[in-house]
């Protein structure tokens, strides 16, 4: 092992400053034995340049395992995120059909309505007229009752078609309300499924 510094500089040093020759020598023997010891201690606790470049080999081999656990696990993960994804989009395309199914359903029944209610009105104006054909052929007979009856079924005319608006407003409406209550509750229902599958 080196020694940093001359023992024979330091003995003729020692010998100089009053202390005998083999003063000297022991003097400078207990400084080399606790230099040693000193170098012994720190020499435990460092490591060797080998050694420094296996421990770096083998960290930078577990990191890049670590890496290659991540990849393969963010790829699963996303792979699964992927089949989620697409089950929500099936979920949502099948409540987007029975949305569509529904609205025309109510379409449909709107339509039924909507014709039923004109044929009632024609069936109405078609007896109305005939019971206007009638009271024509009495008016022949009595003008001045005529005129009475003329205008009481004109007034029962003008209030049955009101009432029939009314109603028909009424049913709209009513079936407007149905249809967006209906669309707000699916969409209620896929915005819940969308958020429990998320």
């Amino acid at each position: 092992r080196r020694l940093y510094f001359d023992t024979h500089a330091l003995v003729c040093l020692l010998e100089e400053n009053g202390f005998t020759t083999q003063q000297s020598e022991v003097i400078v023997s207990a400084l080399v034995k606790i230099m040693n010891t000193n170098l012994d201690m720190i020499y435990k606790d460092m490591v060797t340049k080998v050694q420094q470049e296996i421990a770096l080999q083998q960290v930078m081999s577990h990191i890049g395992g670590v890496k290659k656990d991540m990849i393969i696990l963010e790829k699963s993960e996303f792979s699964a995120l992927r089949s989620e994804n697409e089950k929500i989009k099936l979920e949502l395309q099948q409540i987007k059909k029975q949305v569509t199914d529904e609205i025309t359903k109510v379409r449909a029944d709107n339509k039924l309505n909507l014709n039923l209610e004109k044929s009632r009105v024609k069936e109405l104006v078609s007896l109305v007229t005939s019971r206007n054909i009638s009271t024509l052929s009495n008016l022949q007979i009595c003008h001045a009752q005529q005129d009475r009856a003329l205008t009481q079924t004109d007034r029962k005319i003008d209030t049955e078609v009101a009432d029939l608006k009314t109603m028909l407003e009424s049913h709209k409406l009513d079936n407007i309300k149905y249809l967006a209550g209906s669309v707000f509750t699916c969409l209620t229902v896929a915005l819940g499924f969308y958020r429990l599958w998320i």
